[in-house]
């Protein structure tokens, strides 16, 4: 029987494989540590989930409007508006199954087959695989540590070609932890301008920012604005991962394509959910902020940790719950007369001998990093780095 050529050329996720694995492990009775799959520790706040019970009570468990209820979609341009000073009516809004949902629903509405996406690197591992699945080519252009992993524009400009429909921008970055730059951001804005491209911005984790303040690239001018489809959630910032509820904030005939997309794709995401992430967004945001100083304090500790660790460095990171950390002093050598020859290695190594999940950089499009999540206690922290400074101690020339 035939099976779809473009489904076949879908990457499974590395992130989800490695974090299953390492549950695996743990079922298995072993004391494994856990730096994988990137959702906050923390329980969603009780006034959320208040909020959901009180749905159910009162019935709301029907069919809703297929691109969402109207009073998130306006609990969401009242968050844009106090926090970005962006106006955004209701109809610009389409709520969906979480923000991987909101970004597939983006790239069906905006691409034809051939068309090019320009993706950082290093990447969020499932932005190429949503590209391809809407028959779009991804064109990867590098940021460099030494950059702060922020794009070069020159570089940028480089890639673009004929074919070229959409730029995606990830600040604060899975799977680097940096911010860009308003100046950066800016660039970005000018070159989309000048080439007439769709501005990606999965801005997901800007509510977990450690260094500067959280912008925006729809903030840069009237034209970036006009031309950048938002993509957020729940997610991270609410933890409310499980929930499932992502969304986007589109030009308005965007909009309604995507609208028009998801009500024969998948309906309307589920009618609960909406009205917990209702009360999210509009209740008190203690909870929120008492996690974020937690994030913030765990993020120094394990940079800290890792540039102790012979072979390895990283950037202390600027938001989200990431270190993305070199392994280039560790390539080419070997651990008990294995070679490891990348990230995929040197993972498959730590998980086997001292209990301890990373996921390779390969994923991300980087073979000499390392993605660690510090979505996990301190003493997890501290337990899982000093297994990686042993692993690494015992690697030879």
């Amino acid at each position: 029987m035939q099976i779809s050529k473009k489904a076949l050329g879908i990457s499974p996720s590395l992130t989800l494989g490695i974090d299953a694995l390492s549950k695996e492990m743990k079922q298995a009775g072993k004391d494994v540590v856990g730096f994988g799959a990137g959702e906050p520790d923390f329980d969603t706040p009780a006034y959320i989930k208040e909020a959901a019970v009180a749905a159910i009570g009162e019935g709301k468990t029907k069919y809703t409007p297929a691109s969402g209820i109207l009073e998130l979609k306006q609990a969401v341009c009242d968050r844009y508006k106090n926090k970005f000073g962006l106006e955004y009516a209701p109809a610009q809004v389409v709520v969906s199954s979480g923000a991987k949902h909101s970004l597939f629903n983006t790239f069906a509405a905006i691409l034809n087959p051939g068309d090019e996406v320009i993706i950082i690197t290093p990447y969020w591992l499932t932005y190429p695989e949503l590209v391809k699945m809407a028959d779009g080519v991804p064109v990867f252009v590098e940021a460099r540590e030494e950059d702060g992993f922020a794009p070069c524009s020159a570089d940028i400009e480089a890639a673009v070609t004929k074919k070229t429909r959409a730029i995606i921008v990830n600040s604060p970055s899975n799977p680097c932890g940096c911010v860009y730059s308003e100046k950066c951001l800016r660039e970005i804005a000018r070159l989309a301008e000048k080439h007439d491209l769709y501005i990606v911005a999965d801005e997901i984790y800007d509510e977990l920012i450690y260094t500067g303040k959280a912008m925006s690239i729809a903030m840069m001018s009237d034209d970036a604005k006009a031309r950048t489809i938002i993509v957020n959630g729940m997610s991270k910032a609410y933890a409310m991962t499980g929930w499932r509820i992502g969304y986007t904030i589109a030009p308005a005939e965007v909009a309604k394509v995507m609208g028009s997309y998801q009500s024969h794709s998948t309906s309307n995401p589920c009618s609960i959910a909406q009205y917990a992430s209702v009360a999210a967004l509009t209740g008190p945001q203690e909870d929120k902020a008492r996690m974020v100083e937690v994030f913030a304090s765990r993020s120094r500790l394990m940079a800290g940790l890792i540039n102790a660790v012979p072979g390895m460095s990283c950037r202390e990171p600027e938001g989200a719950f990431y270190i993305f950390a070199s392994i280039r002093g560790l390539i080419g050598k070997k651990y008990r007369g294995e070679v490891i020859t990348g990230s995929v290695k040197f993972a498959e190594l730590l998980l086997e001998n001292e209990l301890t999940a990373v996921v390779p950089g390969i994923a991300f499009g980087a073979d000499d990093y390392i993605r660690l999540s510090y979505a996990t206690s301190e003493e997890n922290i501290k337990k899982g780095l000093a297994r990686i400074e042993k692993f690494c101690r015992e690697v030879e020339d």
